[in-house]
């Protein structure tokens, strides 16, 4: 990529980052964005093509980084503990542009997001789970259900959140055995 392309699009995000802190996303227009990022209307469209494509994008480069972080998407089925610390961790790497850009109306989006982007590499791996209702239901129950403990208690001791989620997490895997044997005979 050019340098001068990367450093506009590094100051678009920067100054999306520091107006969505402070706003809800509905509330941020391209022009005070511009004025921000101290670029014309005709540059931001180059790129985007509103603010909600520039927040769909950022979203997805973080989802995209706590994916790419998980070395063995597929322990969630075979050490699910081990699974939900290295998900855990990912989060805790990510913490502060999550609150950000995730917050207000997004609050949903990133644990669905991230969600299917487990999923998508669980099922590239053992493809005949896609259409199992139960191991559906319990992937996301693990993921959903991690993801939003972890919000809820993240301002206690993040180490000690982590190992109850991962225990709790970890108490799935008969379940999951289970249900493997079945779709493998």
């Amino acid at each position: 990529m050019d340098l001068r392309i990367e450093k506009t699009e590094r100051g678009i995000k920067n100054a999306f980052i520091e107006l969505r802190s402070r706003k809800p996303l509905e509330k941020i227009t391209v022009k005070e964005l511009c004025e921000s990022a101290r670029i014309n209307k005709s540059t931001f469209y180059a790129h985007y093509k509103d603010i909600y494509d520039l927040s769909d994008a950022m979203e997805e480069e973080v989802v995209q980084s706590i994916a790419n972080s998980i070395q063995h998407p597929e322990y969630l089925l075979e050490h699910p503990a081990e699974f939900a610390r290295e998900l855990l961790m990912a989060y805790v790497s990510q913490n502060s542009l999550t609150a950000i850009l995730f917050s207000g109306s997004q609050a949903n989006h990133f644990a669905d997001s991230i969600e299917r982007s487990i999923k998508q590499m669980i099922f590239e791996k053992y493809p005949e789970l896609k259409e199992d209702t139960a191991m559906n239901v319990m992937l996301s129950y693990c993921i959903q259900g991690s993801y939003h403990a972890y919000q809820k208690n993240r301002s206690g001791d993040i180490m000690t959140v982590i190992d109850v989620i991962a225990g709790m997490t970890g108490a799935i895997r008969p379940m999951y055995e289970e249900r493997l044997g079945e779709n493998r005979s």
